[in-house]
């Protein structure tokens, strides 16, 4: 019987056939692709001749047939765990970093692209081809290609490391996500809120038990925190929240961290970096640790005034309330949401309704139309999970992408939400299209009840589809260059930049409707709106304080301790006492599960200057839709991917580079600066 992976797939849009395929498969079929590719790449060394098209170009080709069968595999793993797949992830992870390890460490090929690298300027390339040229060269010296003997050897040996120590993290988190519950009784429900019910009790479901329980996904435990009235139950259930990955046994994942620190300062060192934050920031567009320090630090200062600030006026309704001693950690979501609906007069219960995750997902598609002409279509396809839904994308009549959404929580997804591309967009041999994939952890609700999102949790959806129209709009020739494969603090620009066309007033007062079809009032829309920057000294001091430690972190001598290096780190630059990182070094899986956010976590708040800016390119043409502005943004960034550096391109887009001012002024943080 042939393997379904390793078939041409006959499946609409070329998805992968999920319901042919067993994880039986997946093994054979990764051994397979990897042999193929090792054949292809002896193929470009055996040339006699050197030339771009048979050594660089050809690259670009080696593997197509192990990333269409990885892309599937890791669609299922992320997204749908199970024993299994878990067991073929910590196979994988040595296997595929020895393969590129191999690659790398080719010595004739390196010769080859390292001789095209020096007659770059007698090779005729356009700009495409010079940005992918080098790219490559970057690309083997930054992975250690001119190192030689023990030097090469033990560099292969460390990334293999990283590799496994990367997944062994990720899933020691998902083990303790999964495995911890707060059953609630009864009268533990007194006070809660109709919404916050609902989600307990599927949680309940979820977990097989027989009433409501409390769980770590973000979308039950936050709601839960900021609703309940029994100290004693916030406490327990935000101590298990921030206990994960610290939890003594088998999925503790302190000695991991450490580990992960001292092997990356190693590779760095290698490499001939004096540490790996200099290593890492070499390609972003901070490009300096001091850069990124700075940035940091501008923010800091005014975000922690304003949250000390509101610190000590949430302490005192604690104390209003008859509790003694200082506000705790798992006292501030409850009485800031107090405090909103006192200032605001906007309850969580109220808003929440009108928040309905079709309606949501319809805004999302709505923008997309108005800016760039992109029409959505549901279709049908196999999945990975009946929650997934499938939309094929088209522009005037012509395919452009298809559009995976899966936005419920499950036992095996993996917290937070994410963008990926199963298949990416190139014009290599063809015009390939995208699939992209949304990946969410939204509440699921009752049978036979909308799914109602809170205002952040609609954020996040538009954020992740920021991500996947930087994939659909792609329009490159390499693959390599495709969508967002970006410097890491520009991919998050896009995703940024479309969270404020949830802002629109008009975008909300179309589709901010209950589901009894009704538009949320003017009212209280007006105050959604003025409440966006609530709780922003709180929000700003919890990610400023995770990104200042992910560098820390990464700089000079690794911690032998990360646990009281981050201790110090925050004690330095005096975090408020009520508040914790959004990320804590045990659970921080942007660090750790990869080098992916790697000293590169605050790449978000760079994004951020931005995405300000470039918002306000539309304000200032007196329209959130603006048809010149919307072309000028997806010529020179949404459709260029990686073909050109990204400071080149924002300044294309919007004349120069931005400074901090317009992230303070989007934050409310301008009048504390």
């Amino acid at each position: 019987m042939t393997n379904p992976l390793l078939n041409d797939w006959s499946t609409p849009f070329g998805l992968p056939p999920f319901d042919a395929i067993s994880d039986d498969d997946f093994a054979p079929a990764v051994d397979a692709a990897l042999a193929e590719a090792r054949a292809n790449y002896a193929a470009i060394v055996a040339e006699p001749a050197i030339t771009f098209a048979n050594t660089v170009e050809a690259m670009e080709r080696t593997t197509a047939t192990l990333d269409r069968v990885m892309g599937a595999f890791y669609a299922l793993a992320g997204a749908d765990a199970n024993p299994a797949r878990e067991a073929l992830m910590r196979k994988f992870a040595p296997k595929m970093s020895a393969f590129w390890s191999e690659v790398t460490s080719n010595e004739a090929l390196f010769a080859r692209v390292e001789t095209l690298w020096n007659q770059r300027d007698d090779l005729g390339l356009n700009d495409e081809q010079s940005r992918l040229l080098y790219l490559s060269y970057r690309g083997f010296v930054r992975a250690g290609s001119k190192l030689k003997g023990a030097e090469a050897d033990r560099l292969t040996e460390v990334k293999s490391r990283l590799s496994v120590l990367g997944t062994q993290f990720t899933q020691n988190l998902l083990a303790d996500e999964r495995s911890w519950f707060m059953p609630l009784a009864e009268s533990d429900l007194n006070g809660l809120p109709d919404y916050v019910v609902s989600a307990l009790r599927a949680a309940g479901k979820d977990k097989d038990q027989d009433g409501p329980v409390v769980t770590l996904s973000r979308s039950v435990i936050v709601p839960f925190l900021q609703t309940c009235p029994n100290r004693d139950l916030r406490r327990k259930s935000y101590e298990a929240w921030t206990a994960r990955g610290a939890n003594g046994g088998e999925t503790d994942n302190r000695a991991i961290a450490a580990e992960i620190l001292a092997l990356r300062s190693e590779r760095a060192k290698l490499l001939g970096y004096e540490d790996f934050a200099h290593y890492k920031l070499e390609t972003e567009m901070a490009g300096t640790p001091d850069a990124v320090r700075g940035l940091l630090m501008d923010v800091w200062g005014p975000a922690k005034s304003r949250a000390e600030a509101d610190a000590q006026i949430l302490e005192n309704m604690l104390h209003n309330d008859g509790h003694q001693g200082p506000l705790e950690a798992w006292d501030w979501h409850y009485y800031s949401a107090i405090r909103r609906k006192a200032e605001h007069d906007l309850d969580e219960a109220e808003v929440k309704p009108y928040f309905q995750l079709d309606r949501m997902i319809d805004a999302a598609f709505a923008c997309a139309n108005r800016l760039f002409g992109l029409e959505f279509k549901p279709t049908e396809g196999p999945q990975y999970h009946p929650d997934v839904r499938l939309f094929e994308v088209t522009r005037n009549g012509e395919h452009i992408a298809l559009f995976m959404g899966d936005y419920f929580a499950r036992g095996s997804k993996r917290s937070g939400a994410w963008c990926s591309a199963m298949r990416s967009q190139n014009k290599l041999d063809g015009d390939v299209r995208p699939i992209v994939i949304n990946v969410c952890n939204f509440a699921k609700p009752a049978e036979g009840q909308p799914a109602l999102l809170s205002y952040d949790d609609a954020r996040t959806l538009f954020h992740e589809f920021g991500h996947a129209l930087h994939q659909m709009l792609s329009n490159v020739t390499y693959d390599s260059m495709s969508g967002t494969s970006v410097a890491r603090d520009f991919v998050e620009l896009p995703s940024q930049l479309y969270e404020h066309w949830l802002d629109v007033p008009e975008v909300l007062a179309e589709f901010a409707v209950n589901a009894a079809g009704e538009s949320m009032p003017a009212e209280l829309l007006q105050k959604v709106l003025g409440a966006a920057t609530y709780d922003m000294g709180f929000q700003t001091v919890e990610y400023v304080a995770s990104a200042i430690v992910d560098l820390e972190f990464h700089l000079s001598t690794p911690p032998a301790d990360p646990m009281q290096k981050q201790a110090e780190v925050l004690e330095a630059i005096g975090m408020p006492r009520a508040i914790r990182m959004r990320h804590a070094t045990p659970h921080f899986a942007h660090v750790f599960s990869g080098d992916g956010y790697s000293s590169g976590y605050y790449s978000y708040m760079w994004s951020e200057v931005m995405d300000a800016d470039a918002f306000a390119a539309f304000e200032e043409k007196g329209d959130a839709f603006d048809p010149e502005t919307a072309q000028a943004l997806e010529a020179h960034i949404l459709s260029v991917g990686g073909t050109v550096d990204a400071a080149e391109l924002y300044t294309r887009f919007r004349g120069r580079l931005p400074g901090v001012e317009a992230l303070l002024q989007g934050r409310g943080l301008l009048d504390v600066a």
